[in-house]
C-alpha cells in the first residue's frame, strides 16, 4: 500500500505544484476560469498556496504518515469547494474538478492503510 500511495502523491504533488505554478504566474486559463466562477483576483495567492501546501504535505507523507493524512483531508476539501463552486457557477464541466477531489481521497486511504 506505501508504494501505492508514494507513487500517487508524487504525481498528484507534480500536478499541484503545476497548477500553483499558473496559478502564481497567473496564467489565462486559470485566471479566465476562476474569473468567470466568480472568484475574486485577490483569493489567487492563497488558492495557490493551499494547492502548494497540499503538495508539500503529500510527500511529507512519505516519512511523516499525519502530515501525508491531514494534506490529504486538507486537498479533499479544497477540491470539494472547487465542485461546490463550478456548481454555483452554473459551469457543470465538473470532471477534472470531480477527479482531482477524489485522487487525494484515494490517497488518504492509501496513507491511512499503510501506517
Amino acid at each position: 500500500m506505501f508504494l501505492a500511495y508514494a507513487a500517487l502523491a508524487a504525481l498528484l504533488a507534480l500536478a499541484l505544484l503545476g497548477s500553483t505554478f499558473m496559478t502564481f504566474t497567473r496564467n489565462p486559463a486559470v485566471v479566465g476560469s476562476m474569473t468567470k466562477l466568480g472568484v475574486p483576483d485577490s483569493w489567487l495567492p492563497w488558492l495557490g498556496a493551499a494547492k502548494a501546501a497540499g503538495a508539500v504535505g503529500l510527500l511529507a507523507g512519505l516519512a511523516v504518515p499525519l502530515l501525508g493524512e491531514a494534506a490529504a483531508v486538507g486537498l479533499v476539501l479544497y477540491f470539494a469547494g472547487a465542485v461546490v463552486t463550478h456548481i454555483r457557477g452554473k459551469d457543470y464541466a465538473l470532471a477534472p474538478a470531480v477527479v482531482l477531489t477524489l485522487l487525494p481521497a484515494v490517497a488518504l486511504v492509501l496513507r491511512i492503510a499503510s501506517a
